[in-house]
């Protein structure tokens, strides 16, 4: 079986490399076809990239030859994809002192174009490179800035997509950093992520790294099975992708895991597959990876002869890329860049301090100017003086007029809401204290009745007086709660608020606030069941606002279309399923909470009214109207945001929140 596995694998290599080299006779026809300096510099581009990988010293030949070209037009951008390039080619050989200089360069010019995704692109390559090495910890500063970089230029650049491979290549790198840190949890987070979106996308040369990854993380995890499969996919996608380096790795992973578990024949087996596959592709890093465990495996199995051979090409490969002169320049590098940054930023600071010298002293030449026109005008300002003063008179009188009549509108103002409040009290409280006074009036007839009942020793009819003595006292004393209700009510209404506000995940409030609304309708009627729809907007910003009243807010319109579907629900209509959506979205700079019910609906005459204090469309005793009116206040008058009502009668009713951001 491993040997037709081998032929199989020969015929594969066979038509890829005749299939590789037509590509590559088509990309030299573009150079030689090319017309103009721009188009030759784009194939020199392509060209380079196609080769990094297989033939990295081509590349960099390629790459130079495209430098020069934009040097010569002095393109910028050109330069920084040249330098990118050449880069790659510089990494895949192991020359990571070269590769770093030249990333390097390519984000400074990325930097001065202020252009966020190659900015992000370089950084990445940075981090990758650093991952490389083995300097995880110093790698993740430079993924995490590339991915908020492409995330800010996603958003800045509205008709713009974000870069999804780059997106993807981001998220597989800072797994695979908190992985050689053996933070399992956090490296499984930005897998599982990356390979559902290097699926979707088809990003089929991440798909295979990604899934080798996470079967390292099964195995962290001790699922030896699951891992192994992960491994035999990364390997199979590696050979169908022409990946001899992530081939490499997989091969290299797999034979760690059989290690782990004691399977030393295999071991062996996958580690000198891994270390071939490297060596075949001059990949130094990953040779001296299979050549480390293979040295080690011997060692264990007190093979030495193989295990010195192993050591000694371990020992060249290391020598090769971690050179004490190459370690030195790679510190170089990376003092000089921080040098370069701290240069940057006094710089700035710098410029600063001149700019607010050359206002200070632009200031004081204004000064100096109107020191003189005024001592030139000295005498016709005294001349002026009195007409000055007269329309100065005039305006201070015009003035406290209009403060006069702006005090007395304001006042009126006041007035007329403090009407507004008293006949919407008065008229909610008389029906419960009408209750309270008729049953005070019966009940002290009654207790007479009873007196008398009790003279006579007619114990039965004394008894039967009692109980609904006390069935009117339970009746006056609902009465009178829901009196006191509505006062608590107008109280809270006319409260200002002196929370502070803070940034909020909205999301997670109107959820809460939803669960809220709907057990709280449940704990009071069993039989009554709803369905919830939520549709949150991803990545929603968080926004300062007080939480309490914004949840208030919610969790008043959640009852609200909870009751208007329990009553519709009573109608036992054919089909009707009582349903309440939530859904939030960010759009011109707001966030917009949607919360809709399929309810009665709000009938045309009362739309206008319903925002009203004291104004509701429930039955007498099941509202205060106090409700949507406090909700008014807090979401124009607190937030400075928006509320609307569509409603359809006899269909739905959908309120809209618009919150700035």
């Amino acid at each position: 079986m491993r040997k037709a596995y081998f032929i199989a694998l020969l015929l594969f290599t066979t038509v890829v490399a005749n299939a590789q080299h037509k590509k590559a006779d088509t990309l030299y026809q573009a150079i030689n076809s090319a017309k103009t300096d721009t188009d030759k510099f784009n194939a020199f581009i392509d060209i380079s990239r196609y080769y990094y990988l297989e033939f990295p010293d081509s590349a960099i030949v390629f790459g130079q030859q495209a430098y020069e070209l934009a040097d010569k037009h002095n393109w910028l951008k050109g330069k920084a994809r040249s330098l990118n390039v050449i880069a790659n080619a510089y990494a895949t050989i192991g020359d990571y002192v070269k590769g770093m200089q030249f990333y390097l360069e390519s984000l400074r010019a990325y930097e001065s174009l202020n252009d966020l995704s190659g900015m992000s692109s370089e950084n990445n390559n940075i981090g990758a490179t650093d991952i490389e090495k083995g300097e995880n910890k110093a790698a993740l500063p430079y993924l995490r800035l590339a991915k908020k970089e492409l995330e800010t230029h996603g958003l800045t650049h509205k008709s713009i997509l974000i870069d999804r491979h780059l997106m993807a290549i981001i998220l597989q790198n800072l797994g695979e950093a908190f992985l050689n840190l053996n933070q399992v949890d956090s490296a499984e987070y930005y897998l599982k992520i990356c390979d559902i979106a290097s699926k979707k996308d088809n990003l089929t040369d991440i798909t295979g790294p990604t899934q080798r990854d996470l079967g390292e993380v099964q195995e962290g995890k001790g699922n030896k099975d699951v891992a192994l499969k992960y491994f035999r996919t990364a390997a199979a996608l590696s050979i169908i992708n022409d990946d001899v380096e992530n081939l490499s790795i997989a091969y290299l992973s797999t034979a760690r895991l059989y290690h782990k578990y004691k399977l030393q024949d295999s071991a062996e087996y996958y580690a000198k597959k891994a270390l071939e596959t490297a060596a075949a592709g001059k990949f130094e890093q990953d040779v001296l990876n299979a050549g480390q465990v293979l040295y080690t495996y011997y060692d264990e199995d007190n093979n030495l002869p193989l295990a010195y051979k192993y050591f000694k090409l371990t020992t060249a490969a290391r020598d090769s890329l971690y050179s004490e002169d190459r370690v030195k320049q790679l510190l170089s590098i990376d003092f000089d860049e921080k040098q370069r940054r701290e240069d940057i930023k006094n710089a700035q600071l710098q410029y600063q301090d001149k700019v607010r010298m050359y206002i200070f002293i632009g200031g004081l030449a204004i000064l100096l100017l109107i020191a003189i026109v005024f001592w030139r005008n000295a005498r016709q300002r005294k001349s002026a003086n009195s007409l000055l003063q007269k329309q100065k008179e005039e305006i201070e009188f015009a003035l406290a007029k209009l403060q006069l009549t702006q005090s007395q509108l304001i006042q009126s103002e006041k007035m007329a809401s403090l009407g507004e409040l008293t006949a919407g009290i008065a008229h909610e409280i008389q029906n419960p204290l009408n209750f309270v006074n008729n049953f005070s009036e019966v009940n002290s007839e009654m207790i007479d009745e009873l007196k008398a009942e009790l003279k006579i020793g007619n114990i039965a009819d004394a008894l039967v007086l009692a109980n609904e003595i006390q069935q009117n006292e339970d009746k006056i004393s609902h009465h009178g709660k829901r009196a006191d209700a509505i006062v608590k009510g107008m109280l809270q209404h006319s409260r200002a608020s002196s929370n502070v506000k803070e940034p909020t995940d909205i999301n997670k409030l109107a959820d809460e606030y939803l669960r809220l609304a709907y057990h709280g309708l449940r704990a009071k009627d069993k039989t009554f069941n709803a369905e919830l729809e939520t549709d949150f907007g991803d990545n929603l910003p968080g926004i300062n606002v007080v939480p309490q009243d914004i949840g208030r807010v919610l969790l008043n319109l959640f009852t609200n279309a909870f009751y208007a579907t329990q009553q519709k629900q009573k109608q036992d209509l054919p089909g009707y399923k009582p349903t309440v959506s939530v859904a939030t979205v960010t759009k011109n700079n707001e966030v917009i909470i949607t919360v809709k019910d399929n309810g009665n609906g709000i009938p045309d005459g009362v739309k206008d009214k319903i925002m009203q204090p004291f104004f509701t469309t429930k039955p007498t005793g099941q509202g205060t109207g106090l409700g949507l009116s406090l909700s008014y206040d807090i979401v124009v008058k607190g937030h400075g945001g928006k509320i609307d009502v569509k409603s359809e009668e006899g269909d739905y009713t959908e309120f809209i929140i618009a919150i700035p951001v």
